[in-house]
Parts: structure tokens; sequence; C-alpha cells
């Protein structure tokens, strides 16, 4: 990790993150390790029990062996613009925690603080819907569903592939180190997947799985069309091809509220 940055394996998660990425590209390994044997056994049982236990079940004792890590593909970090009390820009809609883009983390969310994001912004929205719950007047008038030629799916194998390829291909292109060559490769075969749920979607009925998947193929690419027109690397958001922060920071209005 030195040679990536003097703080070493405290250096931001960020940080930590593309410089396991880049050890695990240049030497093809499926993995890099973490070396905490010389915190002892009972250290690490008392301060990590369950990361303990949860390595042991898989035959590695944290104070004798090293344990294999690889980044991760987070959930979300921000995303839906919000107040610390969980307002958005849509009537009804509350959003807290790591979906809620509020600014207390920033670009970088840090270990952890997400909890306060969801602790703290959650009491907040709850004190703010609680005594004075919106009201919406009447409901729209939805029409009744009618489902055409649709028959029974009797190829869910075509789901399964599909998810499957959207995780992969967000993983290898999309992932903590872009440019713009993988983002445009991944943007041109979502472009394809999304036509191919879509005459999936109105070949068959509707199920759980299908609506998940068109739901999967939006926010894929959604994430990779926000990632193109980014063109510097701030916070999580990094790329090879714009490698510093641009001086300008946008700022967005919502209800009244800048963020």
């Amino acid at each position: 990790m030195k040679k990536y940055d003097p703080r070493g394996s405290l250096a931001p998660r960020d940080i930590v993150a593309r410089s396991i990425d880049s050890e695990m590209k240049r030497t093809g390994d499926d993995c890099m390790f973490l070396d905490i044997r010389k915190k002892g056994r009972a250290y690490l049982m008392k301060r990590f029990p369950n990361i303990y236990q949860k390595c042991m079940e898989f035959g590695i004792d944290m104070a004798t062996d090293l344990i294999p890590i690889v980044p991760a593909a987070h959930y979300t970090c921000g995303g839906i613009k919000a107040t610390t009390d969980g307002r958005t820009s849509i009537s009804g809609l509350s959003a807290v925690g790591e979906c809620a883009s509020t600014g207390l983390h920033g670009a970088n969310r840090l270990a952890s603080n997400s909890l306060m994001e969801a602790l703290v912004c959650a009491r907040l929205t709850a004190a703010r819907l609680g005594p004075h719950p919106e009201t919406f007047g009447a409901l729209p008038n939805i029409p009744e569903w009618k489902i055409g030629n649709a028959v029974p799916p009797d190829e869910a194998v075509l789901v399964s592939h599909m998810w499957d390829e959207i995780r992969r291909l967000m993983w290898d292109y999309v992932g903590i180190v872009r440019t713009n060559k993988r983002l445009a490769r991944a943007a041109h075969r979502i472009k394809t997947l999304r036509r191919e749920i879509r005459d999936y979607y109105f070949r068959y009925l509707v199920t759980p799985d299908t609506l998940e998947l068109r739901n999967l193929a939006v926010c894929a690419e959604l994430i990779v069309k926000s990632a193109q027109k980014r063109h510097e690397s701030r916070g999580l958001h990094y790329t090879l091809d714009y490698p510093r922060q641009s001086k300008c920071i946008r700022q967005t209005v919502l209800d009244g509220f800048k963020y």
C-alpha cells in the first residue's frame, strides 16, 4: 500500500480499493491479502468477534492466516437528492440512508458514516412526517391491466442470463476504476439489453423477476450515462481519462434547498 499512499492501509477506502484493483490487474491474481496477524488472537477475538467467527467458518484463522480480500461493489452512495429530514423533489417520496444524497457523506462515503444517515436522518424524517403526514388528495384513476397477447413465461433462463450479464458488465466496465472506452462499451451493451428486455416484457406475463430486471437495466443505464458526463475524478467516481477533480462543483436547487 505504501507505494500508492504514504498512509498505507489507513488511506481512504477509495484509494485502498483502487490500489487492490490495480495490483490484481497487474498480477492477474484473484485477490490480495490482509495481514493482521501481529495483533494476536486475543485482541482479534475481542475487537472483531463477528469477523473472526465468519473467517473461521471459511477455514481462515485471522491470528495465523492471511485474509483474502477484493474490492466489493457497494449498494448505493447517494443518488436521490434529499434534505437531512428526507424531503425530495417528488411529493410523497422520502429518502434516507445510503440511497439519499444529503451532502453528509459527500462524494466519498467513509466507512460506516452511512449509519449517521440511517439513524439521524431517519429520526428527522420520522419527526417531520409523524405530526404532519403529507396528504395528496384523490388517487389517480388507474386503468385495468391489459395483458394483450402475453403468455406465461417458458424461458426464465433468459431473465437470469440477462440479469447476470448486467451485473458482470457493470463490474467489468463501470467498476471502481473507469475509462471512456469501458463506459462506451457498457452503454452500447446496456442499450441492446434494454431492447431485449422490452421484447421479453411484452411477450410474456409480468413476473417480479421481470420487473426487477427492467429496473436493474434502467439503473445501470443511468449510472453509465452519469459517469460519461462527469469529466473528472471525484470521490467514488474515478476515471483514468480524467484523473483530477474539476474546479467547478454544480449546485442543485430542490424544493428551495441547496445541496
